[in-house]
């Protein structure tokens, strides 16, 4: 009988402890009208969740007009997910009239994107330049139809997109596919004095082209800051293109050069290659003429003729020579 009010009296003990432990959030929730039970609060404890955090996003979510289960709030605890966060959230979504869920809300915590951040630029939109001035790039280069180069800048006015929250691409993917358009559209100008005249004509052809399509963010416009002439890109290449086509025709005329001299030498090896048959031929006239003597074929009279002919052939050759020589003896 004793160790049973003993017994009773330990858990009685026991059962004090846990209700003044726990007295202080309850009746901060009752006062707020978000009731939790205490056996609620102490199964948060058995589960390794604080209660405060729990029972105080609970209370901001009751005051803002948001029922909010705790149930859900502990698993999105439990889950690793900033639950501040995302009452916050819910009630700055609910308060600008843009479509949140909880389930949404809490998705996009877990995915590591910046909830609070997100709901803001939502209803506060956002200003980004492209290029990024931070990374040196001045302005965004393209050559226009005539070959002048223009420098234009851009800001980008974006608000956050909830629904591409989850797998959207970032900002970075926005100013890349805005500098993209920027190029498009100006290499796409007849003439770069048009893009001068008209720097809305930009702006217009890269929203066309839907450019904050899979992208966290909606692109609201896209204002030109400044645009610059740059360099004469088409009379460069012109200018390359002339001095490459010297450079062949140089390289072609001393091919040209070099065939017509290995051509000469061959005349010349060939010229002297005759003259050796000559030379030859000259060589075995005497051999026949004494092979004629021999057979009776030439008589000494007929030798003497055939002398005298090579010796009026000599003088006549000796002859017309010099008077060859002749004029050029007076001109000099």
């Amino acid at each position: 009988m004793n160790f049973l009010i003993g017994l009773l009296l330990v858990i009685a003990f026991v059962v004090v402890v846990i209700f003044l432990h726990f007295l202080k959030i309850w009746i901060k929730a009752v006062a707020a009208r978000a009731h939790v039970s205490i056996l609620n609060l102490v199964g948060m404890r058995l589960r390794g969740i604080s209660p405060s955090i729990i029972v105080n996003a609970r209370i901001m979510a009751v005051k803002a007009g948001l029922e909010m289960d705790t149930g859900a709030l502990e698993a999105h605890y439990l889950a690793g997910g900033d639950v501040n966060r995302v009452v916050r959230a819910l009630i700055a979504a609910d308060k600008a009239n843009i479509d949140l869920k909880f389930k949404q809300a809490c998705a996009i915590d877990l995915a590591g994107r910046d909830i609070q951040e997100a709901v803001r630029i939502s209803v506060n939109p956002m200003v980004i330049d492209a290029p990024v001035q931070k990374t040196g790039n001045e302005a965004i280069a393209a050559v226009a139809m005539d070959g002048i180069q223009l420098r234009a800048k851009a800001r980008v006015t974006i608000r956050a997109n909830i629904a591409q929250l989850v797998g959207g691409a970032t900002d970075e993917t926005v100013r890349a596919r805005v500098g993209e358009g920027i190029v498009t559209a100006i290499g796409s100008a007849e003439t770069y004095k048009k893009v001068l005249e008209n720097p809305d004509m930009i702006s217009k052809r890269v929203l066309e082209k839907g450019l904050d399509s899979g992208t966290m963010y909606e692109i609201l416009s896209i204002d030109i800051g400044d645009v610059d002439v740059g360099r004469n890109i088409g009379a460069e290449l012109q200018k390359r293109q002339a001095e490459t086509d010297q450079e062949i025709a140089i390289a072609k005329a001393e091919e040209r050069a070099a065939m017509a001299r290995a051509q000469e030498q061959e005349m010349k090896a060939r010229v002297q290659e005759m003259q050796a048959k000559v030379v030859e031929a000259e060589a075995e006239v005497p051999k026949a003429i004494s092979q004629a003597f021999r057979e009776g074929k030439l008589g000494v009279m007929d030798y003497y003729r055939m002398r005298n002919i090579q010796s009026d052939t000599k003088m006549r050759k000796s002859i017309s020579g010099e008077e060859q020589e002749k004029p050029h003896e007076r001109e000099k």
